[in-house]
């Protein structure tokens, strides 16, 4: 049987089962989690700082989970805000990690993936960027999300913005903009539209915006979706996936040769050595074009577009 690992402690947080393995296909130990985040905790705890969290959590031998609100078991360290959740409707106590004992006290709860919201605490009405998310077609691989962030990079070149780019730690990929204090909730939303629905006509052949699985024919999806309190998964984040892959930065001009699968939690401390990607690649935060967010405004939501979509398909079946 696994050791208990009782005794074993960091930064105050006393772990418990540390050589149980950490989920089916993980090849990890959730020692392993610990042992990886603890080593790049001066990397992801700037991605994570003063945002509302949302985790993944794996019990062994069940299905992962997400967790918005913070257990009642939580020690009254452990940071916590209590935030309007948009995806559930309701008000929901999340946790603030924010150093690291409070990530090692994640950790030591089989959290596996961290997802902070694009907004501060502080700051609720003021996102801090603009997110991209490319998910290749149903049977496609990275190399297709990779052709999307090519064509959201070609829109952003035309529109004097720059990005930067992560692998999500599964098949897709993550473009980031950076955007700076003027820009609210409902500009964020806007210019995010009209980002995507341009780099879909640039290529249409490749992209698409169709929020409806079936309308996207094999192609690319440029998600606008991820705004303000939406969350996307941190840089630096495992993924509850084979192998325990990781978030990770890549530089625009290297995208293509990149393998996600060989970033996981063993392989990424090494990589990194002592930079942090991320924080490098990141550009400054920028204004967005008043002629771009008043493009954005003139298109649908997109999930509000589906619902209506969905409801108008169920007449014509009926």
């Amino acid at each position: 049987m696994p050791a208990s690992s009782e005794g074993e402690s960091r930064a105050g947080v006393r772990f418990t089962n540390l050589d149980e393995p950490l989920f089916d296909g993980a090849e990890a130990t959730k020692r392993d989690l610990v042992d990886y985040l603890d080593a790049v905790r001066d990397r992801i705890l700037p991605v994570l700082r003063g945002r509302p969290l949302s985790v993944i959590r794996v019990h062994r031998g069940q299905e992962a989970f997400m967790q918005k609100n913070v257990p009642k078991h939580a020690p009254d360290w452990v940071r916590t805000v209590t935030f309007w959740a948009e995806s559930s409707k309701r008000q929901v106590s999340y946790a603030l990690c924010d150093d690291r004992r409070t990530l090692l006290w994640f950790a030591n709860q089989r959290a596996v993936e961290y997802h902070p919201t694009l907004v501060t605490a502080d700051h609720p009405e003021r996102p801090t960027h603009l997110v991209l998310d490319l998910d290749p077609p149903e049977g496609g691989d990275f190399r297709a999300a990779v052709q999307g962030a090519l064509l959201v990079r070609a829109v952003l070149d035309d529109l004097g913005l720059e990005g930067a780019v992560k692998t999500s730690g599964a098949k897709g990929v993550h473009v980031f903009v950076p955007v700076d204090a003027s820009v609210g909730l409902e500009e964020a939303a806007a210019a995010t539209r009209a980002i995507a629905d341009r780099a879909a006509r640039l290529d249409p052949d490749v992209a698409t915006t169709a929020f409806i699985k079936d309308d996207r024919e094999g192609k690319v999806f440029v998600d606008p979706t991820r705004v303000g309190s939406a969350t996307v998964v941190a840089a630096y984040s495992p993924r509850v996936r084979p192998g325990t892959p990781v978030s990770f930065p890549v530089p625009w001009g290297e995208l293509g040769s990149v393998s996600p699968g060989e970033l996981t939690i063993h392989t990424v401390p090494d990589a990194l050595g002592d930079r942090d990607p991320w924080a490098e690649l990141m550009p400054r935060p920028q204004p967005l074009p008043a002629d771009l967010v008043e493009e954005g405004r003139a298109l649908p939501v997109p999930r509000v577009q589906a619902m209506h979509e969905g409801r108008r398909r169920a007449r014509r079946r009926g």
